[in-house]
């Protein structure tokens, strides 16, 4: 008979109060996701998967050496205007996310529970001004890690065969790894059923450059709302890559859980 799942600690959703009253936390990890099509062959909830596969990985880690840090439950909407075109795309607009993090940053002030990252896993959200606003007005020090960006960028090139930008190679070996039940691949031959992830190039060189940005339309950026191509996608990829972010983001959280919050926190 197989074992009874045990309780994780540093899941919030899965402790109970009596736990809580005697183990209080330092760090809360706030996962964010999106619901949103990732081409023809990853599913809906991809970022929010991720956003709890990674998050849940590292608030591990950094549990194991000590960190007294919790994963808050992932937030499974994001901001999808551009992608509004894609039947079931489902958009949070920017100012009304940003109030439901300043809500959740209010509850974790309430229980004394001072630090707290966000992990985001979703391009469509840009939490950033929402940072400088929150800043000064509350205890919680708040970090962002965008992992499929900063968190990440010096390594993907060494890891991964095609830069991309949605459901493309990165995306797809991660899911391969941890949710492969969920790809949509060929019953006989195990291969994706999935377009190569093309792009448009708009009319203007300074924006295909990069000189200038928009916010690019995904119906007429993409064919089926993959941007890069996921074919070389392996499991081994996305594990190396998780590899590379527990390490980077559980040495954070330790080093996080255990700073003197002062007039001079954080330097």
């Amino acid at each position: 008979m197989a074992a009874e799942p045990e309780m994780r600690p540093w899941i919030l959703s899965e402790i109970n109060y009596a736990y809580v009253k005697e183990n209080p936390y330092q760090v809360a990890v706030l996962p964010m996701g999106a619901t949103e099509p990732h081409n023809l062959h990853l599913p809906y909830g991809t970022d929010t998967y991720e956003a709890d596969a990674i998050s849940s990985r590292v608030c591990e880690a950094a549990h194991q050496r000590g960190a007294k840090v919790v994963m808050l439950p992932p937030i499974p909407y994001g901001t999808e205007t551009n992608q509004s075109a894609f039947p079931l795309s489902m958009n949070v607009n920017p100012s009304t996310l940003g109030q439901i993090i300043a809500d959740l940053v209010d509850s974790l002030a309430n229980h004394g529970v001072h630090k707290l990252l966000i992990l985001n896993s979703h391009g469509g959200n840009d939490f950033k001004p929402l940072l400088r606003e929150l800043h000064g007005s509350t205890p919680v020090q708040i970090f962002l890690a965008d992992w499929f960006r900063g968190t990440s960028a010096d390594v993907k090139p060494e890891i991964f065969e095609n830069p991309d930008d949605h459901a493309g190679e990165m995306e797809t070996s991660l899911a391969l790894a941890y949710f492969p039940h969920l790809v949509n691949r060929n019953s006989e031959t195990g291969a994706l059923n999935a377009d190569e992830g093309a792009t448009k190039a708009t009319q203007f060189s300074a924006v295909n450059e990069g000189w200038v940005s928009i916010t690019r339309p995904w119906h007429l950026l993409t064919t089926n709302s993959g941007s890069g191509n996921p074919h070389q996608a392996t499991a081994e990829k996305g594990e190396k890559l998780m590899q590379i972010l527990v390490e980077r983001l559980s040495q954070f959280l330790v080093e996080l859980s255990e700073a003197k919050l002062d007039d001079q926190f954080p330097f």
